[in-house]
């Protein structure tokens, strides 16, 4: 939307999006036959009529065709990639906080293979370019992950690196010379299309769109200025340019976030099915907005112009808008890859302070809770083998909490080991596990 309206904006109409699937082709299988077209509709108040978005020329399946994704990154006229893959697609290695080269799929990328995952297939993309005379580029990842441009440039680079030497050299220099990695933060919530909401669509545009999306209102993208090539005029359409993206990430990511992960877990543990549902209940609107008042908001500098109580007030009625049925089992899932940015930065900051991180530790001991009572199979996590293997048989606050304290892919060894913050997990867990949501009403409206 944001590219579309950049040229409606500027009359400069030269520019169109190729949209790459990653793990599942079902979008690309949804747009090709509509030449790329989609519904937008929006939900809730202000919501603005049905639109039909017209700036993805093409739709390709990256797990069946990457080379042709190879192709499209080198081409001359590329002058942007943009990455939306969440955090897992990243391939970190959670220990290094580069990438993981021991990944099977990165391994088979870096000898050789048409490349699977998203980092092997932009610097193909960009080594390619390098070979052909393709011009600088721009990568511009808008995931939820701090200084995502600067990460993402850290794991192409590695990528990079593990080449062969006669591959590595040459590639890394003409990275260096031809390619910017600027950091973004994009904030919009887009729940899942369902059948009902495609029925809808249909109802009111008058054609089957099978790959239209639900939206709220709110949108908003900040961007590092910091561009190798031309781009579209996004700041025509209402995107920030900002020199400060990481105040703007940060107060995303330890207020919102952290914030949806809570009312994630907490609706998983007393069976609401939907973000709206979680956040309609009183004790948890109150533990979330504790949470961002008490835990989050002092560990923040903010970005100029952003006031942080009408932010968290605006966050939570975000939240509260039924029309979007955001699931809490979709927005709990990945919690191993989430936890750490959205939770545990707040928590060790107001541990280094000498405060009590209260409501972010209910939140994670929401997140064990979770894992433990969810079978391996059905844990919607990278990491859910990995997470059970750690667990005991017996699972109560007083096995759980220090056996996931103990798994070092998320926990560091000073979280694991500070007491105050054991206490806090094993009295939420202890809560959440044997009194269930009547406990969690009392301890949280007068505990």
């Amino acid at each position: 939307m944001f590219t579309e309206n950049a040229m409606l904006a500027s009359g400069d109409f030269s520019w169109g999006i190729v949209g790459v699937t990653q793990r599942s082709d079902t979008v690309a299988r949804q747009l090709a036959p509509q030449d790329g077209l989609f519904t937008v509709a929006e939900r809730g108040a202000g919501a603005a009529p049905l639109r039909v978005v017209s700036s993805i020329v093409e739709a390709i399946s990256g797990r069946d065709h990457p080379d042709t994704v190879v192709d499209r990154i080198a081409a001359a006229a590329t002058r942007v990639v943009t990455l939306t893959v969440t955090e897992k697609g990243y391939r970190i290695d959670p220990q290094t906080g580069s990438l993981n080269t021991t990944d099977d799929q990165v391994q088979a990328d870096l000898a050789g293979n048409p490349p699977q995952t998203a980092i092997g297939q932009i610097a193909r993309g960009i080594q390619q370019r390098s070979r052909t005379g393709g011009g600088p580029l721009t990568v511009l990842s808008c995931d939820n992950l701090p200084a995502n441009g600067e990460l993402t440039g850290t794991l192409v680079r590695a990528f990079a690196a593990a080449l062969p030497d006669a591959e590595s050299g040459p590639l890394l220099a003409w990275l260096d010379a031809n390619v910017t990695f600027p950091s973004t933060m994009v904030d919009r919530m887009v729940p899942a299309t369902t059948e009902g909401d495609l029925d809808a669509v249909e109802h009111g545009l008058g054609l089957r769109d099978e790959a239209a999306v639900v939206a709220e209102p709110f949108m908003q993208w900040v961007i590092e200025d910091n561009f190798a090539a031309d781009r579209p005029a996004w700041e025509k359409a209402g995107a920030l340019f900002s020199t400060d993206v990481a105040a703007w990430e940060a107060a995303k990511l330890r207020l919102l976030n952290a914030s949806h992960s809570m009312l994630a877990y907490l609706g998983l543990a007393t069976g609401k099915t939907t973000i709206s549902d979680a956040v309609g209940e009183d004790a948890f609107r109150a533990a979330c907005s504790r949470m961002m008042a008490g835990d989050a908001l002092p560990t923040i500098d903010l970005p100029p112009g952003l006031d942080g109580a009408a932010y968290c007030a605006q966050v939570l009625e975000r939240f509260a808008n039924p029309a979007l049925g955001h699931t809490t089992a979709k927005v709990g899932s990945d919690g191993s890859q989430k936890i750490g940015l959205r939770l545990l930065t707040t928590i060790r900051a107001n541990l280094d302070a000498g405060r009590e991180p209260r409501w972010a530790a209910l939140a994670v001991a929401a997140w064990m809770h979770h894992v433990a009572s969810t079978p391996a199979a059905d844990l919607n996590d990278p990491l859910a083998t990995d997470l059970h293997a750690a667990l005991p048989d017996s699972r109560t606050a007083a096995t759980v909490v220090p056996a996931l304290l103990g798994f070092g892919g998320i926990f560091d060894a000073g979280l694991a080991s500070h007491q105050d913050f054991t206490d806090l997990l094993l009295h939420w867990y202890r809560i959440i596990d044997t009194q269930g949501l009547d406990g969690l009403r009392n301890e949280i409206n007068n505990g």
